[in-house]
């Protein structure tokens, strides 16, 4: 298989928001429920999706460290996907063409349309979007791992995973601790990268 730096066989989910602050009780809500929530937001006719973008980590981290420069509307926070996982699941890439040609597709391929028009100023195929339309995609934790920008915020997800837990084991007394669940999510943290974010 050929290996090129602008590609990549993962798929990344982006939390919304202008500020870490303002996306991150999305995030959290994401790692507690272990699923993605579909959305109608940008897309023509209503359908509801889960969208990822295909550009590689090491590019989506350099973008993400200065969102403001490059009008993001996204936080340095989200959930990457294997690709060949989602394909399975009926995850396609998006097809960008003019509006007036949504039309002219079928309507199970409708929600796959993303208006481009460059002489007009629209362009967002830098996201190399994917798209599946479903109200809500359960994630699997042998293929998920979650972006975070950085160390601190991967250990305040694990240590108030521990605290919920000891909390439960606690009000369910001796047999408690027999529930107990380990953590079962990994992270990739940004900085690592050599990432500085200016937020």
């Amino acid at each position: 298989m050929m290996i090129r730096g602008d590609l990549s066989n993962r798929l990344i989910h982006l939390t919304k928001g202008n500020t870490i602050d303002e996306a991150s009780p999305n995030f959290f809500q994401i790692i507690n429920q272990g699923k993605l929530i579909g959305g109608t937001g940008y897309i023509r006719g209503g359908y509801s999706c889960v969208c990822f973008s295909k550009a590689p980590i090491s590019v989506l981290s350099q973008v993400l460290s200065i969102p403001s420069v490059h009008g993001m509307r996204y936080a340095p926070l989200g959930v990457m996907v294997q690709k060949q996982w989602l394909f399975e699941k009926g995850g396609r890439p998006v097809i960008y063409q003019a509006d007036e040609q949504f039309e002219l597709l079928p309507e199970e391929l409708k929600y796959r349309h993303v208006r481009y028009e460059p002489h007009r100023g629209i362009d967002h195929t830098w996201e190399r979007e994917w798209r599946i339309h479903t109200q809500e995609l359960f994630l699997d934790a042998a293929t998920a791992t979650f972006v975070v920008p950085t160390r601190e915020w991967e250990e305040q997800f694990k240590e108030e995973h521990a605290n919920n837990q000891r909390a439960m084991a606690l009000a369910l007394g001796d047999n408690g601790w027999i529930g107990v669940e380990k953590f079962r999510w990994h992270f990739i943290v940004l900085e690592d990268l050599g990432v500085e974010f200016q937020w």
